[in-house]
């Protein structure tokens, strides 16, 4: 695993929140929701990816095909 991981997440995370927080201010509650939840999904794949990463490499190192 690698850090750069950790700081896409991060920078997911607050790109996301200061998006949702103009929008908020500008009373666009719906669209905030939205923003909301895209950058849930992409947050998510970037872990199911990782996810997918560690569990090849468990089947490479014990031999499980």
């Amino acid at each position: 695993m690698d850090i750069s991981i950790i700081f896409k997440l991060a920078a997911i995370g607050i790109i996301v929140t200061i998006v949702c927080q103009i929008l908020k201010k500008s009373d666009r509650d719906d669209i905030s929701t939205v923003v909301t939840i895209v950058g849930l999904v992409i947050a998510l794949t970037v872990a199911v990816t990782m996810i997918g990463d560690l569990f090849t490499t468990i089947q490479e190192i014990f031999g499980v095909y």
